[in-house]
């Protein structure tokens, strides 16, 4: 089989993958792209949980987890993704056109779900690079604006070509059916560049630092506060590392599924 399934290819009706269709594929510059495939009917997730994503490989299929970027009630779904030369999957996946077709998982899951969190005022979302997927999700889910009374979504990237969904994002979600209402009063967005000018450079343990995290238009405290703030984390290793000590540091709690705290990490990346 080659690296474009063919639409005729088959699973057995027991196994754990599904072969999706290619929708759109969208290249933001040389080392990122997006891409949307179709749905299964059955197919139902949390916003912010991921999915195995893959092609064919030598005797069994190549899967790597992707997190979701489309909102739970989207009838396609959509995905970040990084283009790395010798990737074993990347550097297949960078090259699907519409019309192609792609293993699915089946079960989706992840931590960067609402329901490991406790109720809060704030809810921090910090990512970088393709970090930024499950936000996406959660972004445009009605049911986080319930939860929390202000959105922050932060993403931290090297080069401002980096910054996938920027308009989108800007825009304060205007055109989004379910949330534009809430998001123009609740959500915030953050970009931020490491490696070019920009408005607002460094990274985000820097910003925390300086105060830059809890400027206008956000309000409450210029801190991390564990009794109100709500935090998420997906991105690199190193960003997921030093904030997750820092937290602890300051008293917040890792929560999960069965156990709700005060943040929240995602540990499933694609090479």
């Amino acid at each position: 089989m080659s690296d474009r399934l063919a639409a005729s290819a088959k699973l057995p009706p027991s196994s754990a993958l599904t072969i999706e269709e290619v929708r759109s594929v969208r290249h933001w510059n040389e080392h990122l792209f997006s891409f949307s495939i179709t749905r299964p009917s059955s197919f139902r997730f949390r916003s912010g949980e991921f999915v195995m994503i893959g092609l064919p490989g030598e005797g069994r299929p190549l899967l790597r987890a992707y997190s979701i970027a489309s909102p739970s009630w989207a009838e396609e779904l959509e995905f970040l993704s990084i283009k790395v030369p010798d990737g074993p999957l990347t550097s297949r996946l960078q090259q699907i056109a519409p019309g192609d077709h792609v293993y699915l998982g089946r079960k989706p899951t992840g931590t960067l779900v609402a329901d490991a969190l406790l109720p809060g005022k704030r809810l921090f979302l910090l990512s970088t690079g393709t970090g930024l997927a499950p936000f996406l999700s959660l972004i445009r889910d009605p049911d986080i604006y319930e939860r929390f009374d202000q959105i922050l979504l932060v993403h931290c990237v090297r080069q401002v070509s980096d910054l996938a969904f920027r308009e989108v994002l800007e825009s304060q979600l205007a055109e989004d059916p379910l949330v534009q209402e809430q998001a123009l009063l609740q959500f915030h967005y953050l970009p931020t560049v490491t490696r070019e000018p920009f408005r607002t450079t460094g990274r985000i343990d820097a910003l925390i630092g300086n105060g830059k995290l809890f400027e206008h238009p956000l309000t409450g405290p210029a801190r991390l506060d564990p009794e109100n703030d709500r935090i998420m984390l997906c991105g690199s290793m190193a960003m997921i590392r030093d904030l997750e000590a820092s937290l602890e540091a300051q008293g917040f709690k890792e929560g999960s599924n069965a156990a709700p705290g005060d943040f929240v990490i995602e540990r499933a990346f694609v090479d």
